[in-house]
């Protein structure tokens, strides 16, 4: 067990920008995946748009009602000139980005009925491999999703479980840059929503194919954390972490429903926070305890491999993200720090101490130039840290002469 807490003794590193404007608590933050803009999403219910560049906002709305609160917020490549909140209300919810900022009214609702505490995912595909085609599709040949009915009726046409394991089969739903993840209904359970269509199309475990006496998940606890993702060893198929009150981990495959491939406990108390590399080979998870855990996939034997264990002093991560370039990777805590680490050595970069209330989530931008922390402080943070090195002149002109 490695304890590469300490860094190297230097000043800690101050924030480039912090964004001030929010009246409640900031649960989750994310960058657009083109544009130079950044989201977050507040406790009241607002969500806020930030230009990366200027520091100002440029738009603002009330995205969910009432005290249930933005707890999410998701920006994809496959969904174009679009963003996904989940709120506390049980809804999520599309929002275009208009040259004005937010469209004032979301292009779709999605009733979901889940009001826990487990944040949506989109669906991430390794970096390398953009071309792969879900084992849920059947076209390539839309970058962003068609307009959905908005409003109470949305979530009526949600489909049941054996119609939506026919869908399944038939290969008949959309593609896989409009599938979100998300804890179910039935909070031990994961479900996969299709954007497109607002409709429930799977639920893992599949309840007609689960060994009723032994629920793979009920035992578990609550759903606390899930990442979807497509290995390239897949064949284009959708796979899922997710992590549970417990301090257990499963990784699920689409084709197989009824359990999980592999199970893993490496926290001793509730996982809280999971993500995955810009490969789909590894990532790391946090959780309520002192413990931060970072481990590899091995595709074809469907298990995990712990690769790094790291003790930190004080407990609790909520957040976590890697950097797309899988160089380092950022944790947010209860103890109102941000730390970075080495991603491929797990030794300690940086602990980041802007913040003075717990930290909720971290976030980097597409280019690898900007992190983005967020905190019940009202604030978010832009930090640049360890920025990608810009190739030389001497390096395009070997690479030229290479092609």
């Amino acid at each position: 067990m490695s304890n590469p807490e300490k860094p190297r003794r230097r000043p800690s590193p101050d924030p480039v920008a912090v964004l001030r404007g929010h009246r409640a608590a900031v649960n989750d933050t994310c960058f657009h995946t083109t544009l130079p803009l950044l989201f977050s999403g507040a406790a009241d219910g607002e969500l806020r748009v930030w230009d990366t560049a200027s520091h100002r906002t440029v738009s603002s709305i009330w995205a969910h009602g009432g005290a249930a609160g933005v707890y999410s917020i998701a920006a994809g490549s496959g969904l174009g000139n679009m963003i996904v909140s989940q709120g506390r209300d049980g809804l999520c919810k599309g929002w275009v980005i208009e040259e004005a900022g937010l469209s004032r009214r979301p292009i779709f609702t999605i009733s979901t009925s889940t009001y826990h505490f487990c944040k949506l995912s989109l669906v991430k595909v390794p970096c390398s491999a953009h071309g792969i085609q879900s084992g849920l599709s059947c076209s390539n040949s839309d970058t962003e999703p068609h307009r959905v009915l908005s409003g109470e009726n949305a979530g009526s046409r949600d489909a049941n479980p054996a119609g939506a394991t026919q869908e399944y089969e038939q290969g008949s739903s959309s593609d896989r840059q409009n599938i979100l993840a998300i804890a179910g209904q039935e909070s031990s359970e994961i479900e996969l929503w299709d954007i497109k269509s607002s409709r429930k199309i799977m639920c893992l475990p599949q309840r007609c194919s689960a060994n009723v006496t032994v629920h793979p998940t009920k035992q578990r606890g609550l759903c606390m954390a899930v990442q979807a993702f497509i290995p390239c060893e897949s064949g284009g198929y959708i796979n899922i972490l997710s992590s549970y009150e417990d301090g257990s981990t499963l990784w699920w495959d689409v084709r197989k429903p009824g359990s999980p491939l592999s199970s893993v406990k490496y926290h001793s108390e509730s996982a809280l926070s999971i993500a995955i590399d810009g490969l789909c080979t590894g990532g790391i998870s946090g959780g309520a305890d002192s413990k931060i855990a970072m481990f590899t996939l091995d595709h074809q034997k469907g298990t995990f491999s712990l690769r790094n264990e790291i003790e930190i002093e004080r407990s609790g991560i909520t957040g976590i993200a890697i950097r797309p370039d899988n160089k380092i990777t950022a944790t947010a805590g209860w103890d109102h720090r941000i730390r970075v680490y080495n991603y491929s050595k797990g030794n300690a970069l940086a602990v980041l101490k802007y913040h003075s209330a717990t930290c909720n989530a971290v976030a980097f931008s597409h280019d690898c130039k900007l992190m983005a922390s967020c905190s019940a402080d009202t604030t978010v943070a832009l930090w640049e840290l360890y920025p990608p090195k810009t190739p030389s002149k001497v390096d395009i002109a070997t690479e030229e002469v290479e092609k």
